[in-house]
């Protein structure tokens, strides 16, 4: 049952009205009990397009000569400190200091004749379009045998399975090329250390957004866990998820068991973490990762982040671990923004020729509207519905039946999953919790809630406080199929949640009243998009090229990967928006072990 409420007019409105009894008012009713803790989740903004203000500045001081770099940042930092800042980050190798200061504190420090430059500390961002780890060393040992149906569809585009598979029997060749011998630094929101398709290869990690060794992708304060969307763990397996039995979680219908396995599956992990839970990040925490990823003995660095503007100071933490093409290679995401009539690559991408700038493709090879282009851009890969591994648990897979007819449907993020059966109620556009009329009751009900007006979270709460066990959101674009949307954050309160399309939507309004079922299960892989799922699959080609020929330097693999590539058909050769082309593992290995040693002069003949 539920109790509606009603209000009154005041003593004065009685007097007014000569005292008669006014008409009772309906307004909202009351919560269903239980419900009323529920509180909506903060709106968030997509984590491309928000504008966000600087974490500080980036100060570059003058070196002293009778100093040691380490000594003289630390009295520059002094001198910073002694201006009422407060000193984040030091990087004595570049003559640097991160801090914040107030505008009074900084004005005063910019009279410092020692004080060279300050920057914005800039915010970064994923390109993706949505326990402590334990202790492990990689011993070189990794599952040489699985099944063909864990090669996805950008492996075999990028030529994977031809270096480490050449005949296709699920088995790793002996002596070929898979990565061994070479450490990728995934620099990104951290990872699962839970994952079956990532323990193996783990190295070591470092967070840089709550400054400690675990990185994993979740941040805990004041005793409240919250989260991450697990880009870093998909992108980590993509470039090196392990092969075979007991490397799979949980898995789609028609997906292999053993889950997927990545471009380069014999290479090590080391873990950066400089993205926090909603996908930002400081260019300071970048600059400092950059650099530990090189004292770990990284070779190559992923990037699927980015920022719209550049930083000198960025640029030269990038160069200086490049070291003239002698040092460890980058790899960078070219950025999202396209569609937006964005020319130009993000950064650190376009810092040619220390980062190698990555665009997207989709699955058939064509370019992907998405994908910033530019004179920078190097090479392309897969990037539109790449299935990797993300966080245990946060992938959902959905079914919606009323009667025996199945409708296709597709969950919402941060649902919760289970399965309910009940009544479908027609909840309009769940506006507030009286949008269900009489027929919600708190013993539970499916809600139908249409697309429009508020936010997807701000509906589910108001039909959930209203009773809803499940709830079914129907689209309204045609064009738009099923839709992907969100329910914004994790919530305890959520319950299973998914949308269908327009067409299904008009059917199954006309069954309300009906029993309707919906379900969600929990899987363990997702499909993604952006350049931030084109980025890994570069790294871990670049990452087979130095398992096959060790002795080659980073502006060796950076030279062999481009003359490598496969030229799109629209616009042969080098162009803006495929680059050099679609990275080739096979084509680059190929060459890679024709070159003398050392590789030879540069540009290659």
């Amino acid at each position: 049952m539920k109790r509606w409420l009603w209000l009154g007019l005041g003593l004065s409105g009685l007097v007014a009205c000569g005292g008669k009894d006014p008409d009772p008012i309906d307004v909202l009713p009351q919560a269903c009990p239980g419900t009323t803790d529920l509180r909506l989740p903060g709106q968030t903004s997509s984590s491309l397009t928000a504008a966000e203000a600087p974490d500080g500045v980036l100060i570059t001081f003058k070196p002293k000569v009778s100093a040691s770099a380490v000594a003289a940042t630390a009295d520059f930092a002094a001198a910073v400190e002694r201006e009422g800042g407060t000193v984040k980050r030091r990087f004595p190798g570049l003559n640097m200091v991160s801090a914040r200061l107030s505008p009074e504190a900084l004005a005063a420090l910019q009279k410092n004749p020692d004080v060279l430059s300050v920057e914005p500390n800039r915010r970064v961002h994923a390109m993706g379009l949505p326990t402590p780890p334990p202790v492990v060393s990689w011993q070189g040992v990794f599952s040489t045998q699985g099944s063909v149906g864990e090669y996805t569809e950008g492996l075999k585009m990028v030529q994977a399975p031809q270096v480490w598979d050449a005949n296709n029997d699920g088995v790793l060749d002996t002596g070929a090329p898979t990565g061994e011998g070479v450490k990728v630094c995934v620099i990104d929101s951290g990872w699962d250390s839970k994952h079956p398709e990532l323990k193996a290869a783990f190295v070591k990690g470092r967070d840089f957004v709550d400054e400690d060794s675990d990185p994993s992708d979740e941040t805990e304060k004041q005793g409240v866990l919250t989260v991450g969307g697990g880009h870093g763990t998909h992108v980590s397996a993509t470039i090196l998820a392990q092969f075979g039995a007991g490397s799979g979680g949980r898995v789609a219908p028609g997906n292999d068991p053993n889950g997927v396995v990545g471009v380069a599956p014999g290479a090590s992990l080391l873990v950066a973490r400089v993205l926090d839970v909603k996908g930002g990040g400081s260019t300071d925490d970048v600059i400092a990762a950059v650099e530990w990823c090189r004292a770990e003995g990284a070779r190559i660095a992923s990037l699927s982040l980015g920022a719209p503007d550049t930083s000198e100071k960025e640029q030269l933490a990038f160069e200086k671990v490049y070291d003239n093409g002698n040092g460890m290679l980058s790899v960078a995401a070219s950025g999202n923004s396209a569609g937006d009539g964005k020319r130009g690559i993000s950064y650190p991408a376009a810092y040619n020729p220390a980062v190698i700038a990555v665009g997207a493709v989709d699955l058939a090879g064509d370019y992907a509207s998405f994908s910033q282009f530019g004179q920078e851009l190097s090479l392309v890969g897969p990037g539109v519905d790449v299935l990797s591994a993300t966080l245990l648990g946060a992938a959902s897979l959905s079914g919606v039946e009323a009667g025996s007819t199945p409708f296709a449907s597709s969950p919402l993020s941060y649902t919760a999953h289970g399965s309910y059966t009940g009544r479908l109620v027609d909840c309009g556009l769940g506006t507030d919790r009286a949008s269900c009329g009489p027929a919600a009751t708190c013993e539970g009900f499916v809600a139908y809630v249409d697309r429009g007006d508020i936010f997807f979270e701000e509906k589910a709460r108001n039909v959930i406080e209203a009773g809803a066990r499940a709830i079914i959101i129907g689209n309204n674009d045609a064009t738009d199929g099923e839709g992907t949307f969100t329910l914004g954050a994790a919530n305890a309160h959520w319950v299973p949640t998914v949308s269908v399309s327009l067409v299904s939507g008009a059917a199954l309004k006309e069954r309300v009243g009906q029993d309707v079922t919906v379900n969600t299960n929990a899987l363990d892989y997702q499909r993604e998009s952006g350049t931030s799922m084109s980025t890994p699959h570069v790294s871990g080609v670049a990452a087979l090229v130095m398992s096959a020929r060790p002795d080659l330097s980073a502006g060796h693999i950076r030279a062999v990967l481009e003359k490598t590539a496969l030229d799109d058909k629209t616009t042969p050769g080098f162009d803006e928006k495929y680059g050099h082309g679609l990275v080739q593992a096979a084509k680059a290995v190929e060459l890679a072990r024709s070159l003398p040693a050392g590789g030879g002069p540069l540009p290659l003949p």
